[in-house]
């Protein structure tokens, strides 16, 4: 399996330009249209996104960073002045600031306290008037040219008009700040160069609704990276932060609340958790956090089989430790274990992340379940301990009494590790053996923390033998 090496989002020797403005106002649609794709989730509501947001725009050549964040309300309470901090982290951070307006609402008290604020930092501000679909509309201008701001431009996010000459003013703010021209990689590069410690390893954290995924990222980070609220679902988006650890690289992924298919009654909520399942797939790692309080739940099992069944490798991160008294930990840990039996193989780390308790452990087994993941039995290494496995348990006898013959066993793929298994008679060989045989796999070499695949072939060239009547 390969694996791509840092993405140019991930690079922080660009510089950031910062979309910003009050709920509402289209930003997230802008930051799909600048970036290309749909990596934003966008609905017409106040506060869909709530975190900042990372991604890379080129333009004639030219690449910098682009943020788009959660409306910036400077009145705003609760989960909004949550948002309002996350967002002056991102006004701290851009060489240049995009205020998004919505023309057809017109200019509301919040926009002129919001463009109060960006002329304060003394930085660049241009203005994305936006929802200028058609000239008829461009007459409500007027009231924009107000706010005293000189660089204005009519665009559209939804049909991408006007949007070349917000680029085109865009990189001559920047003032060459900006990625002269696009890194070319000579000559490509393959997966054996790209496996391995040159590329960050992929963790994401998932887990039910406030469960502390968003809170154990920022703990990781040093800083409130991630918005963290009381309110279940804070978390939209996936957030992709990168980190390093004692020289490893590794990109955090913080992902929406996984709940129930019934429990979900928003179409945000439905798309927040489709983008969940998704990071699955791109993940090296997954973290599964479950609340310490509660243990693991029906619910928590269900997403541990999403996690089995996408063969990525896995710990199981107890949270809010610091809850729960010390004579109690070990009890409700094998709770976790009974109740997520199936993913014995797991590594159980127990955290807080308030007090930060037990937080260095999750890099530190994140690095090893990799390098299990990633691991490669030689054949012939591996054909010593299977004849040893098989002769100290045979087979059951297969139709008619015949003889079940395995062959050899060799590692068909890593990541995760998979192994084909030779045999006269494949289908005969019943689950609890197969289970039999990947245990023995897993005492002789471990492969903690990382699930095993074991596939049973017919074996060319051999004749079934039968029993002796």
């Amino acid at each position: 399996m390969s694996r791509r090496g840092r993405r140019p989002a991930d690079d922080p020797s660009l510089p950031i330009v910062s979309l910003v403005g009050r709920p509402n106002v289209g930003k997230s649609s802008l930051f799909n249209r600048l970036v290309g794709g749909q990596p934003a989730l966008v609905e017409d509501m106040p506060g869909v996104t709530r975190d900042r947001r990372y991604g890379v725009c080129e333009w004639v050549g030219t690449r910098f960073r682009l943020t788009d964040t959660g409306g910036l309300d400077p009145g705003a309470s609760g989960i909004l002045g949550a948002m309002r901090s996350q967002t002056l982290r991102a006004v701290d951070e851009a060489a240049v600031l995009i205020l998004v307006l919505d023309v057809k609402e017109g200019i509301t008290p919040v926009d002129q306290e919001v463009a109060q604020l960006l002329r304060r930092t003394g930085k660049p501000v241009l203005i994305a008037a936006n929802k200028v679909d058609s000239a008829t509309r461009e007459p409500s201008m007027a009231e924009v040219f107000r706010l005293g701001f000189d660089q204005v431009f009519a665009v559209s996010a939804a049909h991408g008009r006007g949007v070349g000459d917000l680029l085109d003013a865009t990189v001559a703010a920047l003032g060459g700040a900006a990625s002269p021209e696009l890194p070319v990689e000579k000559g490509g590069r393959t997966a054996e160069e790209t496996e391995g410690e040159s590329a960050p390893i992929r963790l994401a954290f998932v887990g039910k609704p406030n469960v502390g995924k968003s809170s154990l990222v920022n703990r990781l980070l040093g800083e409130e990276r991630v918005l963290v609220h009381d309110q279940p679902g804070t978390t939209r988006d996936p957030i992709d932060t990168p980190f390093t650890w004692q020289g490893r690289e590794f990109m955090l992924v913080d992902t929406a609340g996984l709940r129930r298919r019934r429990a979900i009654d928003t179409l945000t909520e439905a798309v927040s958790a489709k983008m969940a399942r998704d990071q699955l797939a791109r993940a090296d790692v997954v973290a599964l956090v479950i609340d310490a309080q509660n243990g693991a739940t029906a619910e928590d099992a269900k997403l541990a089989s999403f996690i089995e069944e996408s063969g990525r490798a896995a710990l199981i991160v107890v949270n809010k430790g610091d809850l729960i008294r010390r004579a109690e930990i070990d009890g409700k840990v094998a709770a976790v274990r009974e109740e997520l039996g199936f993913m014995a193989w797991a590594p159980v780390v127990v955290t807080s992340a308030v007090t930060g308790r037990g937080a260095s452990e999750i890099p530190k087994m994140t690095t090893e379940v990799f390098g299990q993941w990633c691991r490669r039995v030689p054949t012939s290494e591996l054909n010593k301990h299977f004849e040893e496995v098989v002769t100290r348990r045979p087979p059951p006898a297969g139709p008619g009494g015949s003889y079940v013959r395995l062959y050899y066993i060799t590692q068909a793929q890593t990541s995760p590790p998979s192994f084909f298994v030779s045999a006269n008679y494949p289908k005969a060989v019943g689950l609890p053996y197969r289970r039999y045989l990947t245990n023995q796999l897993r005492n002789i070499y471990g492969f903690e923390g990382s699930p095993l695949r074991l596939v049973l072939r017919a074996h060319k060239g051999k004749k079934p033998v039968r029993r002796e009547k």
